[in-house]
């Protein structure tokens, strides 16, 4: 596939604007975009990306489509209309978080149309976004695999071939519930640091210097928790039930029981219907805080 094609690009909310941007920097070709919200479409006007007349009218000119939307059915929904307007070996390749068994259906409705699909979900923040640096898991056939990692190198400086359709989202689904858990167990640890007498900043400086240092401390701790920053029209904590949902179900296809996400579920469930709604999810520390959890451990519902 020559990188002056053109590509298509689906859903540019808070990652996939920053991404959308990126592409419309680095590739030679055209660059199609699409967005229900004209204000979305209005932030890139300063790039070369094109707005698309309608999904269909991008599909129809666009060699690879790529998607970055809130979850399973966006997907599912905007994959079948792509399929009815794109032309035989056009691939699709879906940026957002979405179950396991959704991405190798869509896949494998694709393929009886003559189209390939990658599933490629990105991790890290909307920072790495910004800059390109994002890490992207994919799941896809080798050629396929091969075909799109010069274009997903526009937005991710670490792209790792996970294995089939599917196997992206399987490493991102455990990248991600290993983040909310690890919020939640640095939030309660916060706390308990705090009510013994060492100053939060302290805390998390001190730690960082040793083995309990992470990615959730370095990011989440000191830029969100430490100073209650938990901005709207971030990562909510709706987003994270989503998530957890999505490893709740692939473990009960696997015929496996979680516990701990399971446990993460309640206190991000309870946190949300206590304020934190709308809002980036280490507010969860805030919940913490307040006493949210009864006597056996469990968040309270």
């Amino acid at each position: 596939m020559s990188t002056a094609e053109t590509i298509g690009f689906i859903g540019l909310g808070v990652m996939g604007g920053p991404m959308c941007r990126n592409m419309a920097k680095k590739h030679p070709g055209r660059v199609l975009m699409l967005d229900r919200d004209a204000a979305a479409l209005a932030a890139l006007s300063d790039t070369k990306a094109e707005a698309a007349a309608s999904l269909e009218a991008l599909a129809a000119q666009a060699q690879v489509v790529f998607l970055s939307l809130p979850g399973g059915p966006q997907v599912e929904a905007v994959s079948a209309a792509i399929a009815q307007a794109a032309r035989p070996g056009t691939t699709i390749v879906d940026l957002s978080t979405t179950p396991v068994a959704l991405a190798r259906s869509v896949a494998d409705r694709l393929k009886a149309r003559g189209l390939d699909f990658a599933d490629a979900p990105v991790a890290r923040t909307r920072e790495a976004a910004q800059r390109g640096e994002l890490s992207i898991m994919v799941g896809a056939e080798a050629a396929v695999f091969a075909r799109v990692k010069p274009l997903l190198h526009y937005i991710g400086s670490d792209v790792t071939h996970c294995g089939e359709v599917g196997c992206g989202q399987v490493v991102k689904l455990v990248n991600n519930a290993l983040v909310f858990e690890h919020t939640l167990a640095l939030a309660e640890m916060m706390v308990i640091g705090e009510r013994a007498g060492v100053k939060p900043e302290t805390l998390l400086s001190a730690v960082s210097k040793g083995s309990g240092d992470s990615f959730v401390l370095r990011n989440h701790g000191t830029k969100a928790m430490l100073p209650r920053n938990f901005p709207e029209k971030a990562f909510p904590p709706e987003y994270v039930l989503k998530d957890l949902d999505y490893v709740l179900q692939l473990a009960a296809d696997i015929g496996v029981r979680p516990a701990v996400a399971e446990l993460a579920r309640r206190y991000y469930d309870a946190a949300c219907r206590q304020g934190l709604s709308g809002r980036y999810f280490p507010g969860v520390i805030e919940f913490i805080e307040k006493g949210g959890t009864s006597d056996d451990g469990q968040a309270k519902v």
